[in-house]
């Protein structure tokens, strides 16, 4: 049963706080409280970063990762290495792999992995805007850098399969990544290492099987 305040406007702000994930109504009502202890301008401020946040962020035309513009700041960076995309799962995989230093191609944000448990299939993720990319453009290499779980392993055997008519190197990161771990929770050095020791996927994943 949830517990009962003293005020109404506390229990509203308490249950919209609770609703985010991992943030439970104790966690909730030390964030309010603390709104409560700051002054006006530093509640509106964060209102505000949030508002902006939900009604005017974009998606990249090309990439599909978050930005401001039509295109995405790394798209239009003509000193990174448009030959190279990197495909991740989201956009947290975009951050945690630009944190590590160690890559300076460009990116294709899936939307997430197929996953039939979940209802998620291949014509829910942005598969075949990659592979319009492929075939329109002069690209080297594609790098799975996927989750190393079933669902993560089943999303690049698609993509594979899909990019096979085209004359491009799919590879995948080097599995210093531990099975079944998410690429958003590998440290720097680990996922670092990882994009630049990557191999075949063609080696690795098809003639194994």
């Amino acid at each position: 049963m949830n517990r009962k305040y003293t005020s109404a406007l506390l229990e509203n702000a308490v249950s919209a706080l609770s609703s985010l994930p991992g943030i439970g109504r104790k966690t909730a009502l030390r964030l309010a409280l603390y709104m409560l202890r700051r002054d006006v301008g530093y509640t509106e401020n964060f209102a505000s970063a949030l508002l902006a946040l939900r009604k005017e962020v974009k998606y990249c035309r090309v990439c599909h990762n978050m930005c401001e513009e039509e295109k995405c700041r790394i798209c239009s960076d003509m000193r990174r290495d448009h030959s190279t995309i990197c495909v991740v799962e989201n956009i947290k995989e975009v951050m945690a792999i630009e944190n590590t230093g160690q890559y300076r191609g460009v990116y294709h944000v899936l939307g997430g992995i197929i996953s039939p448990m979940d209802g998620i299939g291949p014509h829910d993720l942005e598969i075949e805007s990659l592979v319009e990319r492929v075939a329109s453009r002069e690209i080297k290499e594609v790098i799975l850098a996927l989750s190393t779980t079933m669902e993560g392993d089943t999303t690049g055997f698609f993509i594979y399969r899909k990019l096979s008519p085209y004359n491009v190197q799919v590879s995948v990161i080097a599995r210093g990544i531990s099975i079944g771990d998410e690429i958003e929770y590998a440290d720097e050095i680990t996922l670092g290492r990882s994009i630049l020791n990557r191999t075949s996927f063609v080696v690795n994943n098809v003639n194994n099987e």
